[in-house]
């Protein structure tokens, strides 16, 4: 196997840590970054892996199908099953639009499809219009770091109590959801009505399917609080508490108002402070998602709080540029989004 080239002997730029961002030397040609990229894969595995994200910038990204091409250069086994619960509109077989949810709404830190059975390797991301009126970021984070910086007793507890997740969607006929946390009607997940096709996905999964009345559909699942990297073996904070936990709107809009303190995201943050005081009249198996220990307990609340800080601490905000193409190591660094207004679109695909 021929020996990976070092940095200094790319025909690109290379510098940064997360994301490693890769621009042209002289020649900003998607064919010729992906044919390079083809015949070096080692070293892009590596870099993936040592700085969790790969960032190209500045070369001739002009619609999906191009990145596309770049996303099958650095990783050729593309999937388009999504079992996750962001609304998403295909775009071309393997290109969907990274999330439909609204502006608004951030999405917090997470490693993708954590609570499947087989999660993604690689996520990508391209920036096909930037934001016009700033915000919008895809904020990165390792989730290396976010692991060893936990506080160990809360560590040790996450870790002995495990996580047992619970997701309440509605059913075909039921038109407009009144719970905001509820992202999508089950048949939109599996892309079937056939209850019999449903309960198999969810048996390949690991889910367990409770029909309920006015069919609805409520998913029990659980997971480790931490995977090693398939490759390196450490230990990496890999699950989906930050996301599924029912604090999860008003403590990333707070963080989000104190981030950016402006009228419009002070709003945003106490409506969804009023907002988390009503979820928290109901049971815990009423959520449209939630997440408790395995035994049934609630997590400390503390504790989720002392999460959310480590990973904030930790992740990495920069502006989308037009044309941008990030891929990301999903074994060990999460991806997110900033609220934001106006215009805006990023697609996104896996394998």
């Amino acid at each position: 196997m021929a020996q990976a080239p070092a940095t200094a002997d790319l025909p690109f730029h290379a510098e940064g840590d997360l994301p490693l961002t890769i621009t042209p030397g002289d020649d900003p040609d998607v064919d010729a970054l992906c044919a390079w990229l083809t015949a070096h894969p080692d070293w892009v595995q590596d870099e993936l892996t040592r700085h969790g994200a790969l960032r190209f910038r500045g070369f001739a990204v002009t619609g999906p199908e191009a990145f596309e091409r770049i996303a099958r250069a650095v990783d050729p086994e593309l999937k388009n099953d999504y079992l996750g619960t962001s609304p998403r509109d295909a775009v071309t077989d393997y290109v969907f639009n990274a999330s439909e949810l609204p502006p608004y709404f951030p999405i917090p830190q997470h490693c993708e499809m954590t609570f499947c059975a087989n999660p993604p390797r690689r996520i990508f991301f391209c920036c096909l219009e930037e934001p016009r009126k700033g915000g919008g970021e895809t904020p990165l984070c390792d989730f290396r770091n976010v692991w060893r910086d936990l506080d160990p007793e809360v560590r040790n507890r996450f870790e002995a109590g495990g996580l047992r997740i619970v997701r309440n969607y509605e059913g075909p006929k039921d038109g407009e959801p009144e719970d905001p946390t509820q992202l999508k009607p089950w048949p939109d997940m599996f892309h079937t009505t056939d209850r019999d096709e449903v309960e198999a996905q969810c048996r390949a999964e690991g889910f367990e399917a409770e029909w309920l009345p006015g069919d609805r559909l409520r998913l029990w699942s659980t997971q480790p609080v931490r995977r090693d990297h398939p490759v390196t073996g450490e230990p990496v904070w890999h699950n989906h508490t930050t996301t599924f936990h029912i604090s999860t709107a008003e403590a990333e809009l707070r963080r989000v108002a104190a981030f950016r303190p402006d009228e419009r995201h002070r709003g945003l943050a106490g409506m969804a402070a009023e907002l988390a005081k009503k979820q928290r009249q109901r049971a815990s198996n009423e959520h449209g998602m939630h997440c408790m220990h395995l035994d049934g307990s609630e997590i400390r609340e503390e504790d989720v709080e002392h999460l959310r800080d480590v990973v904030w601490r930790h992740m990495v905000i920069e502006p989308w540029r037009l044309g941008d193409v990030v891929a990301v190591d999903n074994h060990s660094t999460s991806h997110g989004r900033l609220p934001y207004e106006g215009p805006r679109r990023v697609v996104v695909c896996w394998a």
